[in-house]
């Protein structure tokens, strides 16, 4: 049984979000791309050149953890180097995203604020935490890839300097397109509430209160496990 056969219903999903992404215009041309590590050794993941609106089971290729094609036509995407450090460096994670939803985007390109590390509303607090400005790299290469590497163990969420965005999360790729959703729908109440006036961020109690709401809704906190003891600690206890 080919890889495809077994994991149809994941193919399925994968596909579904492709679509997703590119119908939202989070993804445009060739742009974007995603992965899902399916076994230790076993990874989901798009096709090079495609637009992800195109996308068909019959375009996914299997990788494994040395970024090998196992199954597939087309070669995986470019930025395959960047998705083998993810999966390396956080064994937890199960899904990544790497899109260019455009609002959150305005965040990875201006000189103010970074208002996706601070906490504005519960659900974005709680789901997807802070959001850190990775520095720019050149697309498709490993210096890219490895400037990750001083958040990876602290967030699930990464703004890339003058590109774009990343998500990861310990679900499956609805999940984290989900995630991908809500941070940019959080965006674009953020600039729209910088055009009226200053922001109004949660409360230090607030954000002590959300640590409750954490445990009560079993969240898993974001970050590699056991580096985020609380969602102070991240928010009001430590400096970047």
């Amino acid at each position: 049984m080919s890889y495809a056969e077994k994991y149809k219903e994941e193919v399925d999903a994968f596909v579904t979000v492709c679509h997703r992404l590119a119908q939202h215009l989070y993804v445009t041309a060739h742009g974007g791309n995603m992965a899902w590590k399916l076994e230790d050794n076993l990874i989901l993941i798009t096709p090079t050149r495609l637009n992800k609106g195109d996308v068909t089971p019959a375009d996914i290729v299997f990788i494994d953890a040395a970024g090998r094609t196992v199954e597939g036509q087309h070669k995986p995407t470019g930025e395959t180097p960047m998705y083998l450090n993810f999966f390396r460096e956080r064994p937890d994670i199960a899904s990544v995203i790497h899109s260019h939803p455009p609002l959150t985007g305005a965040f990875a390109i201006t000189q103010g604020v970074n208002w996706l590390m601070r906490p504005v509303f519960p659900e974005t607090s709680t789901e997807v935490g802070p959001v850190p400005l990775v520095p720019y790299a050149e697309p498709l290469t490993q210096r890219l890839a490895d400037n990750f590497l001083p958040f990876l163990q602290k967030y699930n969420a990464f703004l890339m300097a003058n590109h774009g965005l990343v998500i990861m999360t310990p679900r499956d790729i609805t999940w984290t397109m989900m995630m991908t959703e809500l941070l940019e729908c959080t965006a674009a109440s953020l600039l729209q509430g910088l055009a009226l006036g200053p922001i109004k961020e949660l409360t230090r109690e607030d954000v002590e209160n959300l640590d409750s709401t954490i445990r009560v809704r079993n969240l898993p906190m974001f970050g590699a496990p056991g580096v985020n003891q609380s969602l102070t600690d991240v928010y009001f206890d430590q400096t970047e």
